[in-house]
């Protein structure tokens, strides 16, 4: 039987709480046999209780002294650390607004409060960990190219993924982390990649269920809709299978949740998302709280039945690749692994944690980023008519106002990729990322006059490209108004070209992603076929849960957050708090004549 995360933390914790009192102990017993010492019962009582809090009170100031040595030694500064507020106990009440900040605030926006107070890199100082924070884009750079050795996931990330991702590919180092790269990178060449007839099966289903549900008179729910096109064309081109959540249908407003059929709650697919939203909030509560978090979940981790619920979900596609690669063993073809990914990796690990861990991945990978992009570019198509109005001229221009768009077809349409980029711009699906540093390195300062900042080895580093895409002083005065054309007019030269790296909407170096190009695509086929089918979009307040409305208090604010009509929800990535409700009209003959 397992041991509850809590006990085995605690117990993991042993040597380091019992050791120094132990030593005291052991040191008056010692001096009272050898040197006939006698210590009186309540000074020993007291020496012992307060030795690992005096040891770890002198080892915390100690390693700072260390720091500020080291940092002196290579004409560098210590990180700026965030003051914390009082009373402060070890950095308790900078947790807790990480926390607050994740459930029930915007994205970044405590980090932007620190941001502006001690500038792009600061240090948070806990009581379980020290983490620097950076939204600078040469730091960036730093940590997932020029000083990519010096940065691994590392093992307070591992521990803390670990429940949901397993040793899979976004949750790994080393050689594992290379098994699983070798084996995937094959599978986005241009000729993978190109092969739409996935993405065209499964656009048209859900723009038909779309235009179905919009025919009864109710809005939908178009970030569930894009879900479901995703997780169906991901598991068919990764895996070989379709597992056809689109076939469970759509769900109707809350109001009307009594219409959903027995067939939509009872979906698999259904509990799969349910699970995954869970598991995937849970994880990033882990991450605010640091390496102390399976106190948090003392007595049972709480991501394991969700973790069950998404291997009973990706079981039956195992089994299958299981079955074929014993087939054509038998069959005397084992060279032929076949055309998926999948195929390859059953027959080059018998390891099935590995294979059930890198399925969870895949399926993070391959359904919520591209689902991310979709949902937030039709807030984007609904807060912006002039856009969509552009839009629709270059695909009619481009593809026409019915046919299917083709390779060509998008590598001419400038401006689609340029709205593509600016939704990853404003809403990238994966906000923050950390790493945790191997080694002291030194990072550059951009403060005039300032020595370069040093980063301690073993030391957690954030960072933040919502913040970063957002700089005005990096993007230009209107960093903060949705306009595509930045990437199409001067001021892609002034800031974008000479600067390549304050735009990381899919990292870079070796962790790149290698999906990036099959997103764009997937990402344009469905906005095409979208604007191809329909016009004046819209959001839909009244279908809108209300607890997932922006509160009043945040129009009150000058942040970017006064002009959200939604709320947008983190976890491993980006999401709409409540779905994304929405309204569209189809789209008449005669408004496709231009």
């Amino acid at each position: 039987m397992a041991i509850p995360p809590g006990p085995r933390y605690l117990f993991s914790l042993l040597p380091f709480l019992l050791g120094p009192p132990t030593v005291v102990y052991a040191g008056l017993r010692l001096a009272d046999a050898r040197l006939g010492l006698v210590v009186p019962t309540w000074t020993t009582v007291a020496a012992v209780v307060l030795a690992r809090p005096v040891l770890s009170i002198f080892q915390r100031y100690y390693t700072r002294y260390k720091d500020r040595g080291a940092a002196a030694a290579n004409d560098a500064f210590i990180v700026p650390h965030v003051e914390e507020k009082r009373p402060n106990f070890g950095g308790l009440s900078i947790m807790s607004a990480l926390v607050k900040d994740l459930k029930t605030g915007y994205p970044g926006d405590m980090m932007l409060t620190w941001m502006e107070k001690y500038g792009p890199v600061f240090q948070l100082r806990l009581i379980s960990d020290n983490r620097i924070v950076t939204f600078e884009p040469d730091h960036i750079k730093a940590i997932l190219a020029t000083q990519f050795d010096a940065f691994d996931k590392g093992p307070i990330l591992y521990m803390q993924f670990h429940s949901l991702l397993g040793t899979g590919v976004f949750n790994s180092d080393g050689d594992m982390w290379k098994f699983h790269r070798s084996m995937t990178r094959p599978f986005f060449s241009k000729e993978r990649i190109t092969h739409f007839d996935i993405f065209e099966a499964h656009a048209d289903n859900a723009l038909k269920q779309a235009t179905d549900r919009l025919a009864e008179g109710f809005a939908i729910d178009f970030q569930d809709l894009v879900s479901r096109f995703t997780l169906d064309s991901a598991t068919e081109f990764l895996f070989g299978h379709d597992v056809q959540s689109l076939s469970a249908g759509i769900p109707y407003p809350r109001a009307y949740a009594h219409l959903d059929t027995e067939t939509f709650k009872k979906h698999p697919s259904n509990e799969f998302v349910d699970a995954f939203l869970r598991s995937q909030n849970q994880t990033a509560v882990r991450t605010r709280v640091g390496p102390t978090w399976p106190l948090a979940e003392f007595w049972g981790d709480k991501i394991k039945a969700d973790r069950e619920v998404l291997d009973r979900f990706s079981n039956p596609i195992l089994v299958e690749a299981l079955r074929k690669k014993d087939l054509e063993k038998d069959a005397g073809a084992d060279g032929d692994y076949g055309d998926s990914l999948l195929s390859h990796l059953v027959h080059h690990t018998q390891d099935i944690n590995v294979l059930k861990d890198e399925l969870v991945n895949l399926l993070v990978a391959g359904r919520d980023t591209t689902g991310c992009t979709l949902t937030y570019a039709f807030y984007m198509l609904s807060e912006h008519p002039e856009v969509v109005e552009r839009l629709r001229q270059e695909i009619l221009e481009k593809v026409g106002p019915t046919n299917r768009p083709t390779y060509d077809n998008l590598r001419e349409m400038k401006y689609l990729r340029a709205f593509i980029n600016e939704v990853l711009r404003l809403y990238p699906p994966v906000p923050f990322d950390s790493r945790m540093s191997s080694k002291a390195t030194v990072w550059t300062s951009k403060v005039p006059g300032s020595k370069p900042y040093y980063i301690p080895a073993n030391t957690r580093v954030l960072y933040g490209v919502f913040n970063m895409h957002r700089r005005t002083d990096l993007w230009g005065p209107d960093a903060l108004e949705f306009d595509p054309n930045r990437f199409l007019d001067e001021r892609l030269h002034k800031y974008l070209t000479p600067n390549p790296y304050i735009f990381c909407p899919f990292n870079a170096g070796p962790r790149i992603c290698l999906g990036q190009q099959f997103a764009y695509h997937e990402s344009s086929f469905f906005i095409i076929r979208l604007l191809q089918q329909f016009t004046n979009f819209r959001l839909a307040p009244d279908a809108q849960p209300p607890e997932s409305k922006p509160p009043s208090s945040w129009a009150e604010t000058n942040r970017p957050k006064a002009r959200e009509k939604i709320m947008p929800g983190t976890h491993l990535t980006m999401y709409v708090k409540g779905g994304l409700w929405v309204r569209m009209d189809p789209l008449k003959p005669e408004v496709e004549v231009v």
